[in-house]
């Protein structure tokens, strides 16, 4: 049983450094290099496609690795009474706060081809990404608390 465990911890990890740097490469190089003009519509038409791709199937992984991870290192009680369990908990919910919004602007920003520019569709949904990148942060820190084995 430990494989099975040691494989879904890999996968997770990975997974979510994949899906949070691409969300943070998205904001951070993304999305200013198109205000900027440097970004025709074609190609951010392809790296929204394509990060709403990672998006979901991220989302179909951590249910499967996390389910697992949760499942066998945790009781119900246990993820509400004690540190550890509470950051797999706000996990939880930071992993669907970031689904959505990551969702949502790559949808909009989708919406908004008709715009004259990128640069007006990515000003639209700048707020939603830069709250997406915020989110990321926080997934980041607090997988970081877990790895570290922080507990209150």
């Amino acid at each position: 049983m430990e494989a099975i465990d040691s494989i879904m911890q890999v996968v997770h990890v990975l997974f979510a450094g994949l899906w949070t740097g691409s969300v943070l490469f998205v904001v951070g190089a993304v999305l200013p290099a198109s205000t900027a003009g440097s970004i025709s519509k074609q190609a951010m038409s392809t790296i929204t496609t394509r990060l709403a791709w990672l998006t979901r199937i991220s989302a179909v992984v951590f249910v499967t690795t996390g389910g697992h991870l949760a499942g066998t290192g945790y009781t119900a009680e246990s993820l509400f009474a004690t540190g550890r369990g509470q950051l797999v908990v706000a996990m939880l919910v930071l992993w669907l706060v970031l689904t959505a919004l990551v969702e949502i602007g790559c949808k909009r920003l989708g919406g908004s081809a008709a715009a004259d520019t990128v640069a007006t569709g990515v000003e639209s949904t700048r707020p939603i990404f830069l709250a997406a990148g915020a989110v990321a942060l926080l997934l980041l820190v607090d997988a970081g608390l877990l790895a570290a084995g922080v507990s209150w």
